[in-house]
């Protein structure tokens, strides 16, 4: 039993860690309050559910789902870059309008893919035959996505478009000095990690076998509680890189949410949970920096 209990720890928070990746993007790097992810991430259930509806390949599914939430969040970029509206504003519109898409597209506020419908999941077991790894396969599945999307993103931060995105949260004179458009690399930004964000919401659609319109409620909190406990703890740490810190975050938040549920939190009280989580990540991270700052100025 404390296994299975570990197994679905590191299950969901690999899937999770997949939008925490994405959360990490807009909030660290570009140091935009996006909180369209609350929406693209039950976009890439919604797009995900209704390809294998049709017969079409899971694999290609979250390739889909990918592109459909990089779309969602280049318009999220182009509200605030062309439309000039507010960063945080641009957001919730995005995440509005897609509740009704998500919506559209399924065509119910929830349902459930058939038993026999092809997953990744079921479209590699058997390459786990009957050994002992049988149930160790989905996480294993899920490990080697949430790997190559973090290794993906390791990848395009050291090429010049990287380079270009961390100085547009960071120095937007930097960027106009080499002759780019700070507004294109944050649209190209906020479509990457809406993609990731969305991609993480299909390999959960898969996961459950399940689209639900409200399954992104309190994403954004659960990705910027992993970020902050990830780029905290792990910090220190430096052959572990920031985004392995937010995946190992995100296992750390779910780890404390199942240990709460465990201990006979009831079920209904799971977002007050979280709230007080993050509220509590909030406050030791910023208790940190407080200390930290008087360290330095002690020395000075």
């Amino acid at each position: 039993m404390i296994e299975g209990l570990i197994i679905g720890i590191l299950e969901q928070g690999l899937i999770y860690g997949i939008m925490a990746i994405g959360v990490y993007i807009t909030y660290t790097i570009l140091d935009f309050p996006d909180l369209s992810v609350d929406g693209t991430f039950p976009l890439g259930t919604a797009v995900c559910f209704i390809m294998i509806n049709n017969g079409l390949n899971p694999w290609l599914a979250l390739l889909a789902a990918f592109a459909a939430g990089g779309i969602a969040g280049m318009f999220t970029g182009i509200f605030n870059v062309k439309l000039k509206i507010r960063n945080l504003l641009c957001g919730i519109l995005t995440m509005t309008a897609l509740y009704s898409i998500n919506y559209g597209i399924v065509g119910k506020a929830s349902d459930f893919l058939s038993m026999d419908a092809p997953t990744i999941f079921s479209q590699t077991a058997f390459l786990f035959g009957n050994s002992h790894l049988t149930m160790y396969s989905k996480l294993i599945i899920i490990l080697i996505i949430a790997l190559a999307a973090k290794f993906a993103l390791d990848w395009y931060m050291r090429t010049k478009s990287g380079f270009l995105l961390r100085s547009a949260g960071d120095n937007e004179g930097l960027v106009i000095t080499l002759a780019q458009n700070p507004g294109t690399i944050k649209i190209i930004g906020l479509a990457i990690a809406n993609g990731l964000v969305s991609l993480a919401g299909a390999v959960y659609c898969q996961y459950g076998k399940a689209f639900n319109v409200g399954s992104g409620t309190g994403t954004v909190v659960m990705g910027l509680a992993a970020v902050i406990i990830g780029t905290t703890v792990f910090k220190k740490i430096k052959f572990l890189r920031v985004t392995t810190g937010v995946l190992l975050g995100m296992i750390i938040y779910k780890a404390c949410i199942s240990a709460a549920l465990a201990v006979g939190l009831p079920s209904q009280n799971t977002n007050l949970m979280v709230t007080i989580l993050f509220i509590a990540t909030l406050v030791a991270n910023e208790f940190i920096i407080k200390k930290k700052k008087a360290g330095v100025k002690k020395n000075a």
